[in-house]
C-alpha cells in the first residue's frame, strides 16, 4: 500500500488541565512522513507552555498531529484499562518528520553520582533502611486470595447479620486487663495450618485492646514499654486510620479492634530466610468475620503481630525498638485491607475491593502515618530529627519505605507494572508504587474525603474511582501520567503548572532525588530523576506496554514545521483494540527544557 498524507484533523477530547482546552485549528497537510494518516479525532493540537490535552485514540485512530515551530512536548502514550491480563501489548511509536532525537538534561536522568553498590544511609537517619518484604507480600498473598474466596461463598455476610451487633441485643463488654483468652493463630500461610494460643489482655485503651501471648520469650516489653505501645496503637495509629477510610464492623460488639501480639507470628517466618526474605511483621486474617461453624475463627476484627525476641528463640531476632520501627506501619497497612473488607464484603455484601486499589490504598495508610509525624516535627521546627539534613523525622522512618521505595521502581518503567491488573496474586513491588500513586494523586487532587468513598464504592477499580471523583478514569490517568513528569519542572514554577499536572501533598521528584542522593550509588537507585522521556524519531521505535500502563517520550519539532505528526499504532500501523483505551496524554514544555 502506498503511504501518502491527507489532511489530518486532530483534537484532544478533553483537556487534561481543566481550563487548559485544546483550540480547534483548521486541517493542515504535514508533508513528509513514512506511515499512513489516520487521525485520532479532532483537529491540530495546540497548547500554551504549561497546558495539557488528552487525545483519545480508543476509536481506531492511530495518528496525532501538534503545532511545531520549535514546540517541545511531553508525549504520554496510555493503555488506561482495567480489561485483559498483563500481557504487554507491542506498539510502534514514530514521527513523519525531522524532529529532534536529543533529550534535554532535565529528562536525561543522567548519574548525579557514581560509586559502587551499597545499602542506604542508616547510621545518619537521611533515609530509612529498607527491610527485605518478599515475606510480608507472600502473607499478603494467600491471605488476600482467602479472602476473596470466602467473599464468594455468601457466608460472611449472613454471619455478620446473625451477630448481635446489627441485632443490638447487647452492651459492649470489655474485658479487664489481666485476664486471658484463647485465640487460634495462622501458623502456617501455605497449609492454612493454625495454633491455639492463650494471651492476657495487656492494655485496654478506647479503641484498641492489647493481648499478649502469655509464651511469648522474655527480655522483651517492659511493662511502661507495653503501656506506651498500646497507646501508640489506641490514640495515634487507630484514629489516622479511622478518620481517613472510615470504621470497621464491629463482629465481636466490643467496640475495638483487638492486637494479638504472638510468637507464632514470629515462626510464620522460617529462621533461615530473615535476611533474604524479611519477615511477616503483622497480618489481618479475614476468616475471623466467619461464624461459629469454623472452628479457626476468632469472630472479631483482629490484627495479629510480633513480639519481642531479642534473642532470637523463635525465628529472626527482635527488638522492642525493631517492633518500633515496623509493627506501627504494618498495623496502619492492615487495619485499611480490614476496613476496606469490611465495607466492600461484609456491609456491602459484595466482592473485595479491586486488590491494586485495596493495596494503594493500604500503602496510603501507612504514609498518613509518615505525615502525622511530619506535621507534628516539621523541618522548620529544628526538632525531632537526628540529623538536620534528615528528609524525615525519627518518629516517621518507619512509616516512609512503602511509598518511597515501590514508587521509585514504578517511575523506572512504568510501562512494565500494570496498576489496575496486577494484584495480590502475584510478587513484585512496582505495580505497588504506582497503586499508592495513584491513590496519593486523587487525594491531591479531590481532596483526602475520597479515600472513605472508595471503600464504600464498587468492587471494580475503576468504577470506583469514577463514582468517588465523579470524573472519567480516562482523563484522570491521562493527568497522573504527565504529573509523574511535570510535578516540579526546570524553568517553570511549580505552582504555574495546573493542579492536574501535578501533586500537591508531595514533591515526589524531590523525594526520588534524596534517595538517590543518599544511595550512595545503590543499583537500586541509579538516577535522580527515574522518569526518563525517550525521545520520538523519524524512525519507528517498536515498544512494549502493559494494559492499564503509560510511557513517557518526548517530542521537540523543527523550527521550520508547521505541523509535527506521531503515529501510535500497533505493530504495521494497525489500531488498536478498543479495550485497552489507547490514549495520548500531551503536555507543552518550556522552551528550552
Amino acid at each position: 500500500m502506498t503511504k501518502f498524507w491527507i489532511p489530518a484533523v486532530l483534537v484532544a477530547l478533553a483537556s487534561c488541565g481543566g481550563d487548559n482546552a485544546v483550540t480547534p485549528t483548521p486541517p493542515v497537510t504535514p508533508t513528509g512522513t513514512t506511515f499512513k494518516i489516520n487521525p485520532c479525532p479532532g483537529g491540530t493540537v495546540q497548547l500554551a507552555i504549561g497546558a495539557s490535552a488528552r487525545v483519545d485514540c480508543s476509536g481506531g485512530g492511530t495518528t496525532v498531529t501538534l503545532a511545531g515551530n520549535g514546540a517541545s512536548y511531553l508525549i504520554v502514550p496510555e493503555f488506561a484499562t482495567d480489561q485483559g491480563d498483563t500481557t504487554p501489548v507491542r506498539y510502534n511509536i514514530a514521527t513523519g518528520t525531522a524532529a529532534s532525537a536529543s533529550i534535554s538534561p532535565l529528562f536525561s536522568g543522567a548519574r548525579a553520582a557514581s560509586g559502587s553498590a551499597s545499602p542506604l544511609l542508616t547510621g545518619g537517619g537521611l533515609l530509612p533502611a529498607m527491610r527485605p518484604m518478599a515475606a510480608q507480600i507472600a502473607a499478603e498473598r494467600v491471605l488476600r486470595g482467602r479472602g476473596k474466596l470466602q467473599a464468594g461463598t455468601g457466608t460472611l455476610r449472613a454471619s455478620f447479620m446473625r451477630a448481635p451487633t446489627v441485632q443490638r441485643a447487647a452492651q459492649l463488654t470489655i474485658p479487664a486487663v489481666g485476664s486471658t483468652r484463647s485465640f487460634r493463630v495462622l501458623s502456617n500461610f501455605n497449609n492454612n495450618a493454625f495454633k491455639t494460643v492463650g494471651a492476657r489482655l495487656a492494655f485496654a485503651g478506647s479503641n484498641v485492646l492489647l493481648y499478649i501471648d502469655t509464651l511469648t520469650p522474655g527480655n522483651g516489653f517492659s511493662g511502661q514499654q507495653l503501656s506506651d505501645f498500646g497507646t501508640l496503637f489506641d490514640q495515634t495509629l487507630y484514629p489516622i486510620a479511622t478518620n481517613a477510610f472510615g470504621s470497621p464492623v464491629d463482629l465481636d460488639q466490643n467496640g475495638h479492634v483487638i492486637m494479638l501480639m504472638s510468637p507464632v507470628v514470629n515462626a510464620d517466618t522460617p529462621k533461615a530466610s530473615c535476611k533474604t526474605s524479611g519477615y511477616v511483621a503483622g497480618f489481618f486474617d479475614s476468616g475471623d468475620f466467619n461464624g461459629p461453624s469454623d472452628p479457626n475463627s476468632n469472630q472479631g476484627e483482629i490484627f495479629y503481630s510480633i513480639v519481642p525476641d531479642p534473642d532470637s528463640t523463635v525465628s529472626c531476632p527482635h527488638t522492642v525498638a525493631d517492633l518500633g520501627l515496623t509493627v506501627p506501619a504494618t498495623f496502619l497497612h492492615e487495619l485499611q485491607h480490614l476496613i476496606n473488607y469490611s465495607q466492600h464484603v461484609i456491609l456491602g455484601s459484595g466482592s473485595p475491593g479491586a486488590s491494586w486499589m485495596d493495596e494503594g490504598l493500604s500503602i496510603v495508610a501507612e504514609e498518613l502515618g509518615s505525615l502525622y509525624y511530619e506535621q507534628k516535627f516539621p523541618i522548620a521546627s529544628g526538632t525531632g530529627r537526628t540529623n538536620p539534613a534528615q528528609l524525615f523525622p525519627d518518629s516517621a522512618q518507619g512509616y516512609v519505605s512503602g511509598f518511597l521505595y515501590d514508587s521509585y521502581q514504578f517511575a523506572r518503567r512504568p510501562e512494565l507494572a500494570s496498576i489496575t491488573l496486577h494484584d495480590d496474586s502475584e510478587n513484585g513491588f512496582s505495580w505497588r508504587g504506582g497503586a499508592w500513586l495513584l491513590m496519593r494523586y486523587l487525594a491531591d487532587q479531590v481532596g483526602t474525603g475520597v479515600y472513605k468513598k472508595l471503600e464504600n464504592g464498587p468492587s471494580n477499580g475503576v468504577q470506583n474511582i469514577e463514582q468517588a471523583t465523579g470524573q472519567s478514569f480516562v482523563s484522570q490517568f491521562a493527568n497522573f501520567g504527565i504529573a509523574l513528569a511535570t510535578d516540579s519542572l526546570v524553568g517553570l514554577p511549580r505552582s504555574s503548572v495546573s493542579a492536574p499536572n501535578r501533586f500537591s501533598t508531595r514533591n515526589v521528584k524531590a523525594l526520588w532525588a534524596r534517595l538517590f542522593t543518599t544511595s550512595q550509588g545503590s543499583t537500586d537507585f541509579p538516577l535522580p530523576n527515574p522518569v526518563i522521556l525517550k525521545p520520538i524519531t523519524g524512525d519507528t521505535a517498536t515498544a512494549q506496554m502493559q494494559p492499564g500502563t503509560l510511557t513517557h517520550y518526548r517530542l521537540d519539532t523543527p523550527t521550520g514545521a508547521e505541523t509535527v505528526t506521531i503515529q501510535f499504532a500497533g505493530p504495521s500501523g494497525v489500531a488498536f483494540s478498543s479495550a485497552l483505551k489507547a490514549q495520548v496524554g500531551i503536555f507543552r514544555l518550556p522552551a528550552g527544557q
